[in-house]
């Protein structure tokens, strides 16, 4: 199966320069925990709920003031949507991660694959063995 047949395709982003509070606003209106941070229409980044926690409420910063990019998770780990879902998570395994961005053969952002759709999308004992992997490290 093919991510393209797995991920969500609706995939918004924020830029670099968004604050805090409008990413927060984000993932509250969509149900959703990360949210793909991009510069001059490049994927630099990805900000997370616990990028928020950690780095911003447990740190006792301005949302308002604070910028997606002072925070982020930098280093993006993509896949593209013409890869298969068990290279995915092989990736996913590997690099213990919950989430990817899907770029197109243009580099354009596409969808977002994540555990849950993976679920939904494949055998159960391959979903098993990413939770298990992923999860892994919080052992």
């Amino acid at each position: 199966m093919k991510v393209s047949d797995a991920m969500h395709h609706k995939a918004d982003w924020a830029s670099a320069d968004t604050s805090v509070t409008e990413i927060a606003r984000m993932m509250a209106k969509d149900d959703i925990g990360a949210v793909p941070i991009g510069d001059d229409d490049r994927l630099v980044g990805m900000l997370t709920d616990r990028d928020i926690a950690v780095r911003v409420v447990a740190k006792a910063r301005d949302p308002e003031r604070t910028k997606a990019a002072e925070v982020m998770t930098k280093g993006v780990v993509w896949c593209r949507s013409s890869a298969t879902v068990e290279d995915a998570i092989h990736l996913m395994d590997q690099k213990k991660i919950r989430r990817l961005p899907v770029i197109d053969d243009n580099k354009r952002l596409v969808g977002m694959l994540s555990l849950g759709d993976i679920a939904h999308s494949v055998s159960r004992d391959l979903s098993g063995e990413i939770l298990h992997a992923v999860a892994d490290h919080h052992g």
